[in-house]
């Protein structure tokens, strides 16, 4: 009945295994009992896990975000103090759970951290952006998520019963075949793949049709902001590159399940096939979880550096560019495969090539900054962090696409520290500029700055010991992946990557005290004004945070920066007289009941309970007729509560002094507005 499920699947078979399961269910009643004992379930349920309101849904996703942040750190961690003092040892991990670790931190950091990271801003930001109300389709929004929930769900639970893949991230074959890996540790990370993948590429149309579709009168696609131009051209790399993820994980399973040959070496099979398909995702992939953090860099220069942004026309077609062209790059990361000179010439050309656009990119900020009057805010503290230090990995990767070089320091840690060198700054410093930078638009009031900017200085410094040494190690000749060594050499460049590592954690503690300190001191760091950085863009025409329906009448665009523009002519916040009723999306309960169904059909088919795993299909199906079947999943937001709500905001509006618009103030900032003739 309970098929392969046994007592046996309970981590017996490692002290440190064992601690990890207990600290999981150990912190996850905590936060019930926290729940419980507030009396927030209420609240929580009909306020945030029912919801269908794009912005509940992607603070929904960055607290999926930073708690997957957290558990794949615990993995970094253990790792660099396993290297850092496993020479001429064993250390205290045994083999087959360093392997397990090494699995579920690329896991958990590439589809259970940074996916959502990304789904997260974009939810929030660009249908404000926009000019829009809503995305395009609340109830998909609100699967979206909870299928991705259900994924990183999957992946928490091996750590309790069970084990993760000792296969990679990636899963190569013969390894993640049932032959070398029979355990059902590969099975959970299919499966987490296959839920966490179906929610990305429905995200992925969502916002392809909410760009296309829903803009403000007036924003023509020459005059949308550029945040919201990376997640256009993000929302379609997803729906093209997510179904070759989703497809090659079905084949794989089809494998290991029942007995197909699509990745094998005998009965026409072929490895290399899995390799290509994997990379086809992969590469795209990679800008996937950059191009946003790109977006976030051009709107927090620009209004930090009081200009317009330098070359608008030129990071559109740099970042089209990006687009196309990370579909033409895939193989150099097989070059080691054996293919043709030809075939090796080509990709390292495209890989060459499409550098340039990124290049543009970072002109064009520089452009930006030079002669601006720079407010150094946390946001910009990670701008440019990130411009320095991705500049290094670029130079890095434009050495990788060299097929002779790759073919030496390949399987090294070189490449270790260049994928790092590529991600960290790329996007992850992008993701804490934009929490930084939008978080009093989410919920009211800024973030505490001397923590936000301790954070910063403790993850770069942390990111550049942890990581450079990683360089010369693969120039000495370190293979990546190694659970120990003995070659003594080494061992002092591994102690000072774990010292690293330990300053991003203090780093990662620090925004965790900037969250409770920012939230303690709220009353102080209040935004009254929806716009406490003097914005240039739509989104801080609203209130902070603002009301369910956005705008209470949908502007009309004139401008690349239309907030700026507005604010020229004296209409950023016109008087108005007469309000109509607005029609939002009812909140559902229907999105977390399927996210908790995606969740038992994984864990029955990681298991073969298989009546399980029916039943749950069955009942999916269910929720999806029941759904189509409600006609009335609408409800009237009424012209007099709008007029209420935006009476009241012109009020306090008319109470405050009218900000400067950005670059006429003498370059004294107070508060986060220009003050003139000096403080």
């Amino acid at each position: 009945m309970l098929g392969k499920l046994t007592i046996d699947a309970l981590p017996f078979y490692s002290w440190v295994a064992m601690s990890g399961a207990l600290i999981t269910v150990g912190g996850g009643l905590a936060v019930m009992a926290v729940i419980t004992w507030f009396g927030w379930w209420r609240t929580l349920w009909n306020d945030w896990l029912t919801s269908v309101d794009h912005k509940r849904i992607g603070v929904m996703y960055i607290v999926l975000a930073l708690i997957m942040l957290m558990r794949g750190f615990i993995d970094a961690i253990m790792m660099r103090a396993q290297q850092a003092f496993s020479y001429d040892t064993g250390g205290y991990l045994p083999p087959d759970h360093f392997d397990q670790i090494f699995s579920s931190h690329g896991t958990i950091m590439i589809f259970f951290m940074a996916m959502p990271f990304v789904a997260g801003l974009i939810n929030i930001v660009v249908p404000q952006q926009i000019g829009a109300r809503d995305v395009a389709f609340p109830f998909l929004n609100s699967v979206s998520l909870w299928l991705t929930v259900a994924g990183a769900g999957l992946v928490m639970i091996s750590l309790v019963i069970g084990v993760f893949s000792t296969a990679g991230w990636t899963g190569y074959p013969p390894y993640s075949g049932i032959r070398y890996s029979p355990d059902v540790g590969v099975d959970y990370w299919l499966w987490a793949l296959l839920t966490s993948g179906v929610g990305s590429t429905m995200t992925g149309i969502n916002f392809i049709v909410t760009i296309a579709r829903m803009r403000a009168p007036g924003m023509t696609l020459m005059r949308m902001p550029m945040f919201t131009w990376t997640a256009f051209v993000v929302a379609i790399l997803i729906a093209f590159a997510f179904p070759a993820l989703t497809v090659v994980a079905v084949m794989l399973g089809l494998d290991r399940v029942v007995g197909m040959h699509f990745f094998t070496n005998g009965d026409g099979g072929n490895m290399m096939n899995y390799i290509n398909l994997l990379w086809i995702w992969g590469h795209p992939e990679v800008y996937i979880l950059i191009l946003p953090a790109f977006g976030v860099y051009s709107e927090v220069v620009a209004t930090f550096s009081r200009k317009r942004l330098f070359g608008y026309e030129s990071l559109v077609y740099a970042t089209a560019c990006i687009g196309l062209l990370s579909f033409s790059v895939w193989l150099h990361h097989f070059f080691t495969m054996g293919s043709s000179a030809d075939v090796n010439a080509f990709f390292g050309i495209a890989t060459m090539v499409i550098a340039v656009p990124t290049g543009v990119k970072v002109f064009d900020w520089l452009f930006t900054m030079y002669k601006g009057s720079i407010v150094f805010h946390t946001s910009m503290y990670w701008t440019l962090g990130f411009i320095v230090t991705f500049v290094i990995g670029g130079v890095t990767g434009i050495l990788l696409a060299l097929p002779p070089a790759d073919y030496l320091m390949h399987n090294s840690t070189f490449l270790v520290a260049h994928f790092h060198n590529m991600l960290i700054p790329g996007a992850l410093f992008g993701y804490f500029a934009g929490v930084n930078y939008w978080f009093p638009k989410a919920f009211g009031f800024k973030l505490d700055e001397r923590w936000g900017k301790l954070s910063f200085w403790f993850w770069i410094i942390g990111f550049y010991l942890a990581f450079m040494p990683l360089y010369i190690l693969g120039f000495m000749g370190m293979s990546r992946r190694m659970e120990h060594y003995d070659i003594a050499a080494w061992q002092p460049y591994l102690v000072v990557a774990a010292i690293g590592a330990c300053f991003v954690l203090v780093g990662i503690v620090c925004i965790g005290i900037q969250f409770y300190v920012s939230f303690r001191d709220r009353a102080m760091n209040m935004d009254l004004t929806g716009d406490p950085w003097n914005g240039r863009t739509l989104e801080w025409a609203t209130s902070s945070p603002p009301a369910p329906y956005n705008f209470a009448v949908t502007p009309t665009v004139e401008d690349v920066d239309a907030l700026y523009d507005m604010k020229k002519r004296g209409i950023a916040h016109p008087r108005i007289d007469h309000f109509e009723d607005i029609e939002m999306p009812n909140s559902t309960a229907l999105g977390v009941v399927i996210g908790g169904l995606g969740f038992v059909l994984g864990f029955a088919m990681v298991w073969h309970i298989w009546w399980l795993a029916v039943l749950s299909i069955i009942c999916v199906l269910i929720c999806l007729i029941v759904r189509s079947s409600n006609d009335d999943d609408e409800h009237v937001f009424p012209a007099a509560d709008i007029a209420g709500i935006e009476t009241a905001r012109r009020e306090v509006l008319d109470s405050l002094p009218t900000p400067l618009l950005p670059g006429e103030d003498s370059g004294t900032v107070v508060g986060g507005k220009p003050v003139p003739g000096g403080a």
